[in-house]
């Protein structure tokens, strides 16, 4: 029966959003499940369709989703011949967790863990602490790594456990604090271009008889960003590391497994009104709020003190139609961030998060500029942004 047309519409419900696969076929369940098959003891195989190997390497292209990739088949020759292969045979892709973002997937990856545990939930979140936005991409403010992220990382323990260990990547992640918290053990190896990485990459494989070794690539992601995700510019990249990922592949030593995935995928939002929302400009949306974080179709809100019930009654009723609007609390209990939130990890998350449904943007365009400009995006748990390819190829 039709809604007579003077009530409002219902906002969308928490329990509607589809939940990242946590423990069974998300990004922190790949490490943890190749680890457990090398041997390295506290491991767990919890992507079951994956069968062990002696050797294996991850290599993760940065933004390549798997609905764009399904939907550019000539760009991706190689890539589209192992879409059977994804997930262990089974043809489905694996979730990145959320937000799907890349801060917090590369956590997810290195540490096997949820953000609810890792404690990176977002772009930008509060540190309860200074009360100050920390940027978990670019670590701004300083904040001591090992306190913010406290875990051992899969390869650490991977390297203790003496599996031949490495990461190959550009040089400029080499001392990061992202890669420590999240990438670092064994070795790391900086190179430059694409393809001394996939030469490289097979040559560490190669270096024992038990091997770990990730890869990653980020210029994918670059141009969706910049261009969006069906540009001559992205379907460039896209063919590019096409032709990375056959070279890698053509150099395999024996007994590797080779598994290409992904942080997250892409969406492109126009640049109207109707599809990008600024929260600059909306004093509804800016009423009783102190900061705020995430990102614009993963937002954290947090309140003034003793404004949050208000906030999230307004943002419900402004977004509600096109956000998944919950507070922390709804968030945390529907699953969102993991199975669990530990309670360092709690207060780091907003007052109220909002995760996008429509083809929409929270943009804030005064106090993010460069955010605000771009073309693809992504975050959420649509499916555009939340698949992400296992491709595997075995020798």
């Amino acid at each position: 029966m039709a809604l007579p047309a003077w009530d409002d519409p219902e906002p969308l419900a928490i329990g509607s959003a589809p939940l990242p696969e946590y423990g069974t076929g998300s990004l922190a369940d790949l490490l943890p499940t190749l680890a457990a098959g090398l041997g390295v003891p506290g491991m767990t195989a919890a992507i079951p369709e994956l069968t062990p190997a002696d050797r294996n390497c991850v290599f993760l292209i940065d933004g390549l989703g798997w609905e764009q990739l399904k939907a550019h088949p000539d760009e991706a020759p190689y890539l589209t011949s192992l879409l059977a292969t994804s997930r262990g045979g089974t043809g489905r892709p694996i979730t990145a967790g959320y937000p799907a973002t890349t801060a917090t997937s590369l956590a997810s990856v290195g540490t096997g863990l949820p953000p609810g545990a890792h404690g990176l939930p977002g772009y930008t979140v509060r540190n309860p602490d200074t009360g100050e936005l920390m940027n978990q991409l670019r670590w701004k403010p300083w904040t001591p790594p090992a306190v913010w992220q406290p875990y051992p990382t899969v390869f650490q323990l991977a390297d203790r456990a003496g599996v031949h260990t490495a990461q190959v990547s550009s040089p400029t992640f080499e001392h990061t604090p992202l890669t420590q918290i999240a990438l670092s053990g064994g070795t790391f190896h900086g190179r430059l271009s694409g393809e001394e990485r996939m030469d490289l990459a097979a040559r560490q494989l190669a270096e024992g008889d038990r091997s770990l070794v990730y890869t990653y690539y980020a210029e994918v992601d670059g141009k969706g960003h910049r261009f969006g995700v069906d540009s001559d510019a992205w379907r460039g990249q896209l063919g590019h590391v096409d032709r990375l990922v056959q070279r890698l592949a053509e150099q395999l030593p024996p007994r590797t497994a080779l598994y290409v995935t992904a942080d997250h995928g892409m969406i492109d939002i126009p640049f109207d009104e109707q599809h990008r929302i600024d929260f600059d400009e909306d004093w509804e949306l800016r009423a009783g709020v102190a900061l705020l974080g995430g990102e614009g179709r993963a937002r954290h809100v947090y309140a003034l003190p003793g404004a949050a019930r208000d906030v999230l009654a307004v943002w419900r009723e402004v977004l509600g139609e096109q956000f998944w609007v919950a507070s922390r609390d709804e968030a945390v209990a529907a699953g969102w961030f993991g199975p669990a939130v530990e309670d360092r990890v709690y207060d780091r998350i907003g007052d109220v998060v909002a995760a996008a449904h429509d083809d929409v943007l929270l943009i804030a365009s005064e106090r993010e500029p460069n955010e605000s400009s771009m073309t693809g995006n992504h975050g959420s748990m649509t499916p555009a942004e939340q698949l992400v390819p296992l491709l595997e190829v075995r020798t």
